[in-house]
């Protein structure tokens, strides 16, 4: 990895926890839904810089994110990490294979459903061990994904366009 490389990738983490402390200050009617506004940079670094970066930029955000809000290593951080890493690879590796198959929104909806479905794992085995309560749960953390996925992705798509039309280099817009 080159110099700019990872000047580029710590640009992108800050803005990744900006949008994460920013997030943290709204009010949430349901204590544990976030809107995942993070996941913007990690899918516009996923079209830009590749997998590798998204995983990067995640990375660096769960833990750094973690440490200033104090939940490391809490249920919050091992949730966040699960969910994240899981959403991270995923879309990144469907967008490796087919980099033209899915819009910055499709990229986004299967990354959202993939972090929840992770985090849902994660806290049947480590924390409820009560699969009625994973299973009564599911669907509504599958359509709040859905919506946030939609919004972020279509956030990140418009991103990704204004970068391609300023001469950033772009690997896959529509």
């Amino acid at each position: 990895m080159q110099l700019q490389d990872k000047y580029r990738i710590a640009i992108l983490s800050a803005y990744a926890l900006g949008l994460h402390g920013f997030e943290s200050l709204l009010p949430s009617p349901i204590p544990w839904l976030r809107l995942g506004l993070a996941n913007i940079i990690t899918i516009t670094t996923l079209f830009l810089y590749g997998t590798g970066a998204a995983v990067t930029v995640t990375l660096i955000r769960v833990v750094l994110g973690s440490l200033f809000a104090g939940t490391f290593p809490g249920p919050a951080f091992i949730l966040s990490l699960g969910g994240g890493l899981a959403s991270a690879l995923v879309m990144g590796s469907i967008f490796s294979v087919a980099p033209r198959l899915f819009s910055a929104i499709g990229l986004s909806i299967i990354g959202a459903l993939f972090h929840n479905l992770v985090q849902l794992v994660i806290a049947y085995f480590l924390f409820i061990q009560k699969i009625e309560a994973v299973l009564l749960i599911t669907p509504l953390m599958v359509l709040l994904g859905t919506l946030t996925g939609t919004a972020n992705g279509a956030v990140s798509g418009l991103l990704i366009k204004n970068l391609k039309i300023s001469g950033q280099k772009v690997q896959n817009v529509d």
